[in-house]
């Protein structure tokens, strides 16, 4: 299994949203690496 994900937020409000939404908003969201939990 992958150690590492993406994830995606806004960079306004700083909630998670889709990667659909965020592929559609590039300007406004930021894709960030977090360390999967056990």
């Amino acid at each position: 299994m992958a150690k590492k994900t993406s994830v995606h937020r806004d960079a306004g409000t700083g909630q998670f949203v889709t990667k659909t939404y965020a592929d559609k908003h590039p300007k406004t969201t930021v894709k960030e690496t977090v360390k999967k939990s056990k």
